[in-house]
């Protein structure tokens, strides 16, 4: 019943990105609608920021894939369309933001983050004593502890 449950949730998400692209959005050419879908499967939705705005059901994504494939029907090259789009909204929009000065803390944070917490443990593990390190109590230490544990008994 849970597997059952659970694959039907599923379906149900997928369902609206499924049916993102509007039959009256599609081109008549299966050529540019296959350049206009690799574009647009590139391109962030600003509004749902996860998806790209071939999967999007947001009206602005909508309005950016009519963009796409206008500019394409005008003869614009896939990387006109690109820079086109990027220009307006910027790297953001590109879901693969490319490598710059803009970008840079993007790229890096990641292997920052990592390499941080490589030197966190390895200076908290430096830092323990050995695991057959312990020192033993001194008899005065023993002493002591007999007579604190001796009080509380009391």
């Amino acid at each position: 019943m849970r597997r059952l449950l659970f694959a039907l949730v599923a379906l149900m998400l997928a369902l609206p990105a499924a049916h993102a692209v509007q039959p009256d959005e599609i081109l008549k050419d299966p050529a540019l609608e296959h350049r206009a879908r690799a574009i647009s499967g590139g391109l962030r939705c600003l509004v749902c920021q996860n998806q790209s705005i071939d999967d999007s059901n947001a009206p602005l994504a909508r309005d950016l894939r009519i963009l796409v494939r206008e500019r394409l029907q005008a003869g614009d090259s896939d990387q006109a369309v690109v820079d086109f789009v990027v220009a307006r909204y910027g790297d953001f929009v590109l879901l693969r933001p490319p490598f710059n000065a803009h970008t840079a803390i993007l790229w890096a944070a990641p292997f920052a983050i990592l390499l941080g917490g490589a030197i966190f443990v390895w200076s908290r593990r430096r830092s323990l004593p050995a695991p057959g390190a312990v020192s033993r109590l001194t008899e005065e230490e023993r002493r002591r502890l007999d007579q604190l544990l001796g009080e509380e008994r009391d």
